[in-house]
């Protein structure tokens, strides 16, 4: 199996069998992200190394508007997309392998996690994992230290609360809050 394949396997949320030949395409993917990530930390970057390295991650062009601050760390990186104007902030982690997307103008905060792999629930099956898109919709706001579960979609313009677990979809341009999020209010604005 290759790389394109295995994406497409994932796309479709398809199940990563444990130690299937997919689960083997993940993990040599995992060990080359690892490889850059290590790179984007572990010296001073000037933003145009980072987007550089960023590029080499994810494997497309990485716009010169976005914007991260190491340490920024993803597991996969290869199914990791950034809009226009993006900025990442220091210490967050994106695991990637079930598919992120970050829409033109969002904010992440400090120390956000957005996952997108569920494992088995069947204890003899705990190592196989459950694919699952996260989309970050345009001009959103994760405050700090948000996390993100599999495959939640979050609306344009919407605000999530800082510490906040979104275990749902959050509508376009609201405020959500809380463990689990839940709305608080209307931005009062229209994306």
């Amino acid at each position: 199996m290759d790389l394109r394949t295995f994406l497409d396997h994932v796309d479709r949320g398809l199940t990563v069998e444990a130690g299937s030949e997919a689960h083997r395409v993940m993990h040599a993917a995992s060990q080359e992200a690892l490889r850059i990530v290590a790179e984007i930390n572990t010296a001073y970057r000037d933003p145009d190394e980072v987007r550089a390295l960023l590029a080499e991650l994810t494997g497309g062009p990485v716009h010169e508007s976005v914007v991260v601050f190491p340490p920024f760390h993803s597991e996969f990186g290869r199914n990791l997309h950034l809009g226009r104007d993006v900025f990442v902030n220091m210490g967050c982690r994106f695991q990637d392998t079930g598919g992120i997307e970050v829409g033109d103008g969002s904010l992440i905060g400090h120390g956000c996690t957005v996952t997108t792999l569920n494992h088995s629930l069947d204890p003899q099956r705990r190592g196989d994992m459950t694919p699952a898109r996260v989309v970050i919709g345009r001009r959103v706001w994760l405050g700090a230290n948000v996390t993100v579960v599999p495959g939640v979609r979050i609306g344009d313009g919407a605000v999530v609360g800082a510490g906040a677990v979104v275990t749902r979809d959050v509508p376009a341009d609201t405020v959500v809050a809380g463990v689990p999020a839940r709305v608080v209010r209307a931005t009062g604005f229209t994306s």
